[in-house]
């Protein structure tokens, strides 16, 4: 454990040495770096092996929980004579004091700002910006204060040969360039462009928050430009980076067919990468005994595929190893001679133990080298890392997505699934909160958490896998073998245990991040409780009895550190000390009750009753020797009493607030009370009264000033219905935030109060409509054809055009636009279809409540799904109906009046067809479904094809005086009335056809009767009249009614005759 926190410590000075060398050397202070030979720009420069002996005392020279945060300042800098050098170097810069070179030093009297030239020269570092000295004006840089997270450790063995995580890091690099190489998108970048890159960490150090830094990464893009990005993250140097890519592509010269991705990465490497590519041997030395070391861990010592007969394999595999390892040491000549053969002989055994078949892959498929569990999940973890901004520990950095995203290309490689990735991430993000207190880290990471599939949602191949995968982990002188799932979510759980054992200490303001907490500590229990071995061993069987020991633990360790302070008040202020416990212990409930037990509640809803039992008891065993000893009445016994009084009706109180009246009785009774009586009421059924009067008044004001236009073009309903279910849910969730025992009849009198409010709210909608009466003008009176030309003076009083509606009702008619009605009708809608979701919020939030009460919640569901919002349902279908046929009729008979009703067949049908009125139809229609919601499109155009209907029927049977058909029209009117059902129809678009053909036969019946002659026509009237008397149709099937309007518009002579001497019809004027 000890050396695992020194590592960790030593990674974190490594990163702040090169954050200060960067701050020193942007300042242009420094007038030359000296490469040390081998080096051709800063990025080769290992600082750890040229300054090895010192490398100790230069970390450890310093208190890291003392030292403080990097200057905040921007270093000086020149100010009348910029500088030509650019100030920001490469982020993996590694020097050491004896490689900086200060050609001047600066007297005591010389100032910082001083306006002398001063020079930086680096060979081979050219081309720098001009601009890059304002950078350095702004520069401002802070770091986060860390915290320690050395309890929380991966269950995880150490590795045998030693690897450190900079060496699973730069493996895990190596790895994701295979991968992406096996993509095609692995490319060596140029030396002109390595010049040219800018150290991205100095660029972060010179920007404020709010500052918008374009960084090289974002100036690439797709795979080049994340695997950038992926390289700053992983703090790669760009020599290590070229070095790798080009090792790679030359492992795949002359193997055709050949993955990057199958292979054999640290072998690979071994072959293609020389002594020569590197700046010094010990670099070198270093790096190939990682690769070494990463081959006895991936195929030996965590080998994927176990060895059986094979074990003479392995003895031979580790000292090939040895051997290479050992040529380093040799001669030249004999080194290099041995280098060679081990390597060959290095191939032979490791390609083919890597490439057999494990987890149903054929042979040679996939490469099992670093999938062995639990190198693959070290080597993932350290991938994972890289999604935090290296400036900011506790903030993801922008491409999360594309590195999540281009990780999944390392899966095949490293034997990760879905359950392995979202474990090892949730892990990652949980500890970096641990360490940032960052609560956006604990949010992700329970969402990975929760993206942990259960047992039963796993796969069988799956489950199988992870069974498997199991180590032995030493700790205290005890040994356990854990799954994987323990590794992971054993430590995390262990530290959600210790922080809610005492979340009054380790959460005293309780916030968002215990209720988080919370909810980590559940989804891991509930997957580990999967687990075999800790489920056998689990003491809480549920979520609730977890809860409560949290409660009872914090409860017993706040009680006593009550204790100790109380000891040191009652010395201090001469009050006897179970007073001042007692008004202690009333300030810790009621911080616990306000605090704590809301967000503890959600889980277990008794909790407060958990935690002032307790506190109740605690108290009690510390009161009882007091009471027990009282005889008489003194000044102790005046103290303490009404003190221990005042507690116990708290205690009562909090729970009764926070139980039912026949639960809370319960509890009281089981309490050793101090003789303490309590007194609870409820006031529920008044405050739903005075809430309904509330909502009514709501309604009617929202619909009074409501203009009815969309809220915005996605939501096309009128802002007055979502006012409504505002104060509507406004009042739902203050019901359910009463903490008073509550009864079914409360609940009902709310769903009653709500039902009535919506049936207000189509009421007040619908009656804003005009009459139908005011719209739809008054049938002419019957005429009979004439021949004459003149007008008679009965004639003159009958071609009166029918009266308008006044003024008044025009306006009322004209306001009530076809877009404003639309507007009503999604209205209505949105009211009717919002219903159902209120209402299963309500029956679910109810139950809730009442779900310890099993008779109860069985009488409630029924209630609740028999006869909640009918009420509702029935008034707004109504309304939607009544306002559909409105629209219609509106449209029709008011704004195409017009060219539809006075103008259709005038003077003849020949002459004014029904095409005309399709475009004016057209025009209408779209301005309908243009803002109607689809689901009453139907609805509302079904309304418009009936008033069309009846329009037709209007002008064929009511057209007034100047109207006359023939036999001959009938077949132009069938056209018509064809034109206007497939102008519904709409090739299929628009109504169902069997719709429209219901609708339509009403009008063919009476178009087919004009196609009649005239004296079959009056035969057909004369015994229709004697059959009617009977209940029975003419034989032509109309009603007398409609013959007798079919022969008043009849142009000819004799059906002018027969009307004149049977029915007394004057003659028309035309």
């Amino acid at each position: 454990m000890e050396d695992e926190n020194a590592v960790e410590v030593l990674q974190r000075y490594r990163r702040d040495r090169r954050v200060l060398l960067d701050f020193l050397l942007s300042g242009s202070l420094i007038k030359k770096v000296v490469m040390p030979p081998g080096a051709v720009s800063l990025d080769d420069v290992d600082l750890d092996q040229n300054n090895a002996g010192s490398v100790d005392e230069f970390f450890l020279a310093t208190n890291p929980e003392t030292s403080g945060s990097p200057p905040k300042r921007a270093p000086p800098v020149p100010v009348l004579v910029p500088s030509p050098i650019m100030p920001s170097l490469s982020k993996s810069l590694s020097l050491n004091s004896t490689q900086v070179e200060e050609v001047s030093s600066l007297s005591k009297s010389q100032s910082l700002n001083s306006t002398q030239v001063q020079e930086l020269t680096v060979d081979d570092i050219e081309n720098f910006e001009d601009d890059d000295l304002e950078e350095a004006d702004s520069r401002r840089y802070s770091r986060r204060v860390l915290n320690d997270a050395a309890d929380l450790v991966l269950g995880l063995p150490s590795f045998a040969t030693g690897i450190t995580d900079d060496d699973l890091r730069e493996t895990a690099y190596e790895i994701l360039l295979a991968a992406a190489g096996a993509s095609g998108g692995l490319i060596v970048p140029s030396k002109e462009k390595k010049k040219e890159k800018k150290s991205r960490l100095m660029r972060k150090l010179g920007r404020s928050k709010s500052e918008q830094v374009v960084t090289q990464s974002q100036h690439m893009t797709g795979l080049v430009g994340i695997l950038e990005t992926m390289r700053i993250q992983m703090e790669i140097s760009e020599a290590m980076d070229i070095r790798t890519r080009q090792g790679l592509l030359n492992a795949l010269v002359g193997r055709v067919g050949k993955r990057m991705d199958t292979l054999l990465i640290p072998l690979e490497l071994l072959c293609c990468i020389s002594r020569t590519e590197f700046s010094d041997k010990k670099t070198y030395i270093r790096w190939q005994k990682r690769q070494l070391n990463m081959l006895e861990e991936g195929l030996v010592n965590h080998a994927a595929v176990g060895f059986s007969e094979l074990g003479r394999k392995a003895s031979e595999l580790r000292i090939l190893l040895a051997k290479l390892e050992e040529s380093e040491t040799l001669p030249p000549s004999s080194g290099e001679l041995q280098r060679t053969d081990c390597l060959r002989s290095l191939r032979e055994i490791a390609v083919p133990l890597a490439e057999r078949p494990a987890r149903g892959d054929l042979t040679g498929e996939v490469c099992h080298w670093a999938d062995g569990y639990h190198l693959n999940v070290r080597l993932y973890e350290k991938l994972l890392l890289s999604v935090f901004d290296v400036l900011d520990e506790g903030k993801l950095t922008e491409e999360v997505e594309e590195i999540l995203e281009l990780l999944k290309s390392t899966w095949r490689i490293l034997g990760i699934t879905e359950t392995i990735h979202y474990t090892c991430y949730a892990w990652v993000l949980f500890r970096q909160f641990v360490i940032t207190s960052e609560q956006g880290l604990l949010q992700h990471a329970i969402d990975q958490l929760k993206k942990i599939p259960l047992k039963e949602q796993r796969g069988p191949q799956e489950r199988l896998h992870l069974k498997s995968l199991h180590c032995k982990v030493e700790s205290d002188q005890k040994s356990a073998d854990l799954t994987f799932l323990q590794s992971f979510l054993l430590p995390i759980q262990k530290w959600a245990d210790n922080q809610l054992g005492d979340y009054h200490l380790h959460l005293p303001e309780g916030s968002t991040v215990m209720d988080k907490v919370v909810v980590v500590a559940m989804v891991v229990r509930r997957l580990l409780l999967e687990e075999p071995e800790l489920a056998m061993q689990s003491v809480h069987a549920t979520d609730r009895d977890q809860i409560e020991s949290y409660v009872s633990s914090s409860i017993k360790n706040a009680f006593v550190r009550i204790l100790r302070d109380v000891e040191t008040m009652s010395i201090a202020t001469d009050e006897h000390p179970l007073a001042l416990l007692a008004e202690q212990a009333i300030k810790l409930l009621k911080k616990d009750t306000t605090v704590f037990v809301p967000i503890l509640s959600q889980r277990h809803p008794q909790a407060s009753v958990v935690s002032a039992s307790l506190l109740h008891k605690l108290y009690g065993i510390k009161l009882k020797p007091f009471l027990d000893g009282v005889e008489h009445l003194t000044e102790d016994v005046v103290s303490v009493f009404p003190a221990a009084d005042s507690l116990e009706q708290y205690v009562m109180t909090a729970i009764e607030s926070a139980c039912e009246e026949g639960t809370a009785e319960a509890y009281i009774r089981k309490l050793t009370q101090y003789k303490i009586e309590t007194i609870s009421g409820t006031l529920v059924l008044r405050w739903i009264n005075s809430q309904l009067g509330r909502i009514l008044g709501w309604v009617e004001r929202a619909v009074q000033q409501e203009r009815w236009d969309p809220v915005s073009p996605q939501q096309r309903h009128g802002s007055s219905i979502v006012e409504v279910y505002r104060i509507v849910e406004e009042t739902v969730d203050q019901f359910f935030a009463l903490k008073v025992p509550m009864r079914l009849g409360e609940l009902n009198s709310l769903f009653r109060g709500i039902d009535n409010s919506f049936q207000v709210y189509a009421k007040l909608v619908a009656d804003k409509l005009a009459s139908k009466e005011d719209i739809i003008p008054p049938v002419p009176i019957l005429t009979r054809y004439r021949r004459e030309v003149g007008l008679k003076a009965f004639v003159k009083k009958e071609l009166i055009d029918p009266r308008l509606p006044d003024v008044r009702k025009s306006i009322d008619i004209n306001v009530l636009t076809t877009p404003k009605l639309c507007v009503q009708l999604n209205s209505l809608y949105y009211a009717i279809s919002q219903l159902n979701k209120l209402e299963d919020s309500i029956s679910e939030r109810w139950t809730r409540k009442r779900h310890h009460n099993k008779s109860t919640k069985k009488s409630t569901d029924e209630s609740l799904k028999r006869d909640t919002f009918d009420g509702s349902r029935r008034d707004i279908n109504a309304a939607i109906d009544q306002i559909c046929e409105f629209t219609g009729t509106k449209i029709i008979f008011w704004d195409l009046r017009e060219p539809f009703i006075d103008n259709l067949y005038k003077p003849s049908v020949a002459q004014s067809r029904f095409e005309k009125l399709v475009e004016p139809l057209d025009v209408v229609l779209n301005q309908l479904c243009d803002i109607i919601v689809e689901p009453l499109r139907d609805r509302v155009v079904t309304g418009l094809l009936q008033a069309s209907l009846d329009g037709l029927l209007r002008v064929i049977l009511d057209g007034g005086p100047s109207r006359y058909f023939s036999s001959g029209d009938a077949k132009l009117l069938e056209e018509d009335l064809e034109v206007l059902k497939e102008f519904f129809i709409s090739g299929g678009d628009g109504l169902p056809r069997g719709v429209v053909e219901n609708q339509v036969v009403r009008v063919r019946l009476v178009t087919k009767l004009h196609g009649y002659e005239t004296r079959e026509l009056i035969e057909d009237l004369k015994t229709a009249s004697g059959l009617e008397m009977q209940g029975s149709r003419s034989n032509l099937g109309a009603d007398t009614k409609t013959l007798l309007r079919i022969l008043c518009h009849r142009s000819d002579s004799e059906a002018s005759q027969f009307l004149k001497k049977q029915y007394k019809i004057p003659k028309s004027a035309a």
